[in-house]
C-alpha cells in the first residue's frame, strides 16, 4: 500500500472532520480552564511534575496564540516562526475568558479556507501545516486538560472519537520524518526486529479504533486496522490515549479498563520510550 493510500485510510478511519476538531478545541480548553480554577494557581500537576497549574495555563494559552499566528500569517519558513509569546493573566478568575479567547482564535485560524494553505508543518509528514496544527492544538487541549483535571482531583473524560483521532496523531508524530531528528533517543529505542503491538478501542465504530504498530530495524511504523500481534492492548479509547501519553498507568486496570493479551513488557517499553507529549 502506498503512502497516499495509507493516508486516505487513516483519514477515513481515525481523523475528526475539521469542524468537529475546531469545536473540540474550544470545548476541551473550557474544561481545562474549569479544572485549573478548581485546582488553584499554586497546585502541583502530578502528571507534569515540574509545573504548577499556573504554568500549565500559561503554556496552553501561549501555545494557542502562537499556533494561531503561524496559520494566520501563513508562515512556511521555520526561521520566521513567532518569537514573542502572549501574556496570559495570572489571576485564576481571568483564566476562563483568557483561554476561551486563545482557543477560539486558534480554532478560527484553522478555518476551512486555511486547511490546505501553505503553512509550516514541523512533522514534515503528508499533512498540510494547518491540518497538523489542528490536531496538535486539540492534543494540547485534551492532554493538558487531563493534567488540569488530575490536579483538581477530577475525572478526565474524553469523547471516544476525539481520543481515537488523537491516538492516530500520537502514532503519526512518533513515526514522522522529523521524529528521529527531534527525539533520536526515542526513535532508536522503538526500533526493533519485527515486534508488533495492536491497540484496540472498545467504544469506537467499526475499526475506527484499531492501530497496528511494528518495530522494524529501520524505524517504527503504524497503520490502522486489526492484525495478529505479539501483544494486544484493549480498552476504552480515552484510556488508551491517556495511557499512551503517560497520564494513566496501564497496570491500574480498575481505573483504565484496559486488558492486555501477550507480552506486557512490549507495552511498557513502548510507553517508557514515547514521551513526546509528556513535557
Amino acid at each position: 500500500m502506498g503512502t497516499t493510500d495509507l493516508h486516505a485510510e487513516r483519514t477515513t478511519m481515525t481523523e475528526l472532520n475539521a469542524e468537529r476538531a475546531r469545536q473540540a478545541i474550544v470545548e476541551y480548553t473550557r474544561r481545562l480552564a474549569e479544572s485549573a480554577v478548581a485546582a488553584g494557581p499554586d497546585a502541583a500537576v502530578p502528571t507534569a511534575p515540574e509545573w504548577t497549574v499556573t504554568d500549565l495555563v500559561e503554556h496552553v494559552g501561549q501555545t494557542q496564540h502562537w499556533v494561531a499566528e503561524i496559520i494566520e500569517r501563513r508562515i512556511t519558513d521555520p526561521a520566521k516562526l513567532p518569537t514573542e509569546m502572549a501574556v496570559i493573566p495570572t489571576d485564576p478568575s481571568e483564566w476562563p475568558a483568557s483561554l476561551s479567547e486563545s482557543a477560539q482564535r486558534v480554532a478560527n485560524a484553522c478555518s476551512d479556507d486555511a486547511l490546505d494553505a501553505p503553512v509550516f508543518n514541523p512533522a514534515r509528514d503528508e499533512r498540510t501545516g494547518t491540518r497538523f496544527w489542528l490536531s496538535s492544538s486539540l492534543n494540547e487541549a485534551v492532554v493538558h486538560g487531563a493534567d488540569a483535571a488530575n490536579a483538581a482531583g477530577r475525572p478526565a473524560d474524553v469523547d471516544a472519537d476525539v481520543a481515537a483521532a488523537l491516538i492516530s496523531n500520537h502514532f503519526a508524530m512518533l513515526t514522522s520524518p522529523t521524529w528521529e531528528m527531534l527525539r533520536s533517543e526515542s526513535a532508536h529505542a522503538i526500533r526493533g526486529t519485527g515486534q508488533t503491538l495492536q491497540w484496540l478501542a472498545t467504544d469506537t465504530a467499526d475499526d475506527a479504533g484499531a492501530w497496528f504498530v511494528e518495530r522494524r530495524p529501520d524505524g517504527a511504523t503504524w497503520r490502522p486496522g486489526r492484525e495478529g500481534a505479539d501483544v494486544t492492548v484493549t480498552g476504552p479509547a480515552h484510556s488508551l490515549l491517556l495511557t499512551l501519553t503517560r497520564r494513566r498507568q496501564f497496570t491500574d486496570r480498575a481505573t483504565t479498563g484496559i486488558s492486555i493479551d501477550g507480552d506486557t513488557a512490549l507495552v511498557q517499553h513502548w510507553i517508557d520510550n514515547t514521551a513526546h507529549i509528556a513535557d
